[in-house]
């Protein structure tokens, strides 16, 4: 019964998605309106005359496009717990994230309006489209395993002041109606826990017996539990253990890595999965149609989206464009201003899209995030896809990687760059050349920037491929205290920083 009236509720939401998918700019000016109105009365809103409601074109002249270093005084002020700085009232809750291009924690504030107007309407809209799509699942009728991070004190307040950061996800768990206890599992006190081998093993003796139908989080760590729960009940299929589970929500990473493992792990035609797009700053997208992996851009939950061109990215005073003026398969670094009040704020994300009419995109990568040492512009996306191809051309599956430049290494009397593959597998493949090949024959097909410079080992050699052993990226994770939650290796770099301290690392322990 709870099922049944749950998922009437949740379908309300088709008729507002229906809406903005239709009238898109118009459903961005009033929500700019709206935030512009009410954070007129705050430092920020007052120094930028929020309070003429200025048009889209006002607001990006008079507001300073700003990163997280740029715009962290103002944060700083919020964390210390100063009201109406850059939204009205007192922030309690902050989503802590090392970023995926640095390891300093960055402090997202999250308001009462993002979690409610944002994050929960968008989880209520994901799982209105999943009832859509899959009405005999009954998803709402069970459980749905999530699988979170975790939080702490504010370490800029005092302990006993009530506020908090962590992983986003154990802010959205922690914060979560009570009704959504009823659908979800387990329960907080195994799903926060702080030490993340203890919560492995308790939530997975938790869950053995539970009528798990849905699974949502990140699919790295989804892995490691999932495998424990086969352990303890000696089976190789999840349907052993669960009959009804039929879809997994999914975001953080790519995907396609991870397809054949989950395809292994539940082998039922069955099982259905949807990508989100869910960052500490917002929820910004969703896979609205199974048969398409493009994203639904949400336009009316509490993010005011402007896009900056490849050309801008690097430029002191970047000049975006809104979303009337994008164009199919540009890449664009996201500008958000929020409900949270992120004002003009680089996520560091980029998106390409792939409609305009609903607007609908795919992730690319970070703008500081990918491999471009020698004009190859090799992005997230590409290489996923890529390491995707020989994944499946070998039969096996890839459980972490990064990957860096071989700066001008001497080759055959001549100097040439390469680039090199630090890769964890789930079993190796067994000619480990062929998997290279594959890897750089995708990328050639994908990126004629990167096809250009490997013309007859012009510019760049093959890739070196290296074999981490289980355990690598986990070690190297738990060395920075960052394993669990919302924490990911960072995927490509153009600097060597990160794979040479992972091999000095593996140099060690032989």
């Amino acid at each position: 019964m709870i099922g049944t009236v749950l998922t009437w509720a949740v379908r309300r939401r088709l008729a507002s998605i229906e809406h903005f998918r239709q009238h898109p700019h118009e459903v961005q000016q009033q929500l700019l309106r709206h935030l512009l109105l009410t954070a007129r009365g705050t430092d920020w809103g007052r120094r930028y005359g929020y309070a003429d409601a200025p048009s889209a074109r006002e607001f990006a002249q008079r507001v300073p496009v700003s990163s997280y270093e740029e715009f962290y005084p103002q944060l700083e002020r919020v964390l210390r717990g100063e009201a109406d700085v850059l939204w009205p009232g007192r922030v309690e809750w902050f989503a802590r994230s090392s970023g995926t291009t640095n390891a300093r924690s960055k402090y997202i504030p999250v308001t009462h309006a993002s979690l409610h107007e944002g994050h929960y309407r968008a989880g209520r809209d994901m799982t209105a489209l999943a009832t859509l799509h899959y009405p005999e699942l009954d998803v709402l009728g069970g459980k749905t395993l999530s699988l979170g991070g975790t939080h702490a004190p504010n370490p800029l307040r005092p302990a006993d002041a009530g506020s908090r950061v962590g992983d986003v996800s154990a802010v959205i768990m922690q914060n979560l109606p009570a009704w959504a206890e009823f659908i979800r599992t387990p329960p907080l006190e195994l799903a926060l826990l702080d030490e993340w081998e203890d919560k492995i093993e308790r939530v997975a003796r938790h869950v053995l017996t539970a009528d798990v139908r849905v699974l949502a989080g990140v699919p790295t760590w989804m892995i490691v539990l999932l495998r424990r729960v086969l352990a303890l009940a000696g089976t190789d299929s999840l349907h052993d253990v669960w009959p009804r589970l039929s879809l997994f929500l999914h975001g953080a990473v790519a995907f396609g890595p991870y397809r054949e493992l989950f395809r292994q792990l539940i082998p039922s035609p069955r099982m259905h999965y949807l990508e989100i797009y869910n960052a500490s700053e917002g929820y910004l997208a969703l896979q609205d149609e199974p048969d398409s992996e493009d994203l639904l851009l949400l336009l009316n939950h509490g993010i005011y989206y402007e896009f900056l061109p490849q050309s801008q990215w690097d430029e002191s005073e970047p000049r975006a464009i809104g979303l009337d003026a994008v164009e199919l398969g540009r890449t664009y670094a996201l500008l958000i201003s929020t409900n949270a009040g992120l004002w003009r704020y680089k996520i560091g994300d980029t998106v390409r899209f792939t409609s305009l009419a609903p607007y609908r995109i795919r992730i690319c990568g970070r703008t500081k995030h990918f491999l471009n040492a020698f004009g190859e512009e090799v992005v997230i996306e590409h290489a996923d896809a890529a390491l995707a191809a020989a994944c499946h051309a070998t039969a096996t599956t890839v459980r972490d990687y990064t990957a860096a430049p071989i700066y001008f290494a001497a080759h055959d009397g001549a100097s040439r760059g390469g680039h090199q593959w630090l890769v964890e597998f789930t079993q190796p493949p067994a000619d480990t050349r062929y998997f290279t090949e594959v890897l750089d024959h995708t990328l050639r097909q994908l990126n004629s920037d990167y096809d250009a410079k490997r013309h007859r080992d012009l510019a760049l050699t093959l890739p070196t491929l290296t074999v981490a052993p289980a355990g690598t990226f986990e070690c190297w994770l738990a060395g920075k205290g960052k394993l669990g939650g919302q924490h990911k290796v960072p995927r490509l770099s153009n600097s060597r920083e990160l794979l040479d301290e992972i091999l000095s690392q593996l140099n060690k322990q032989v």
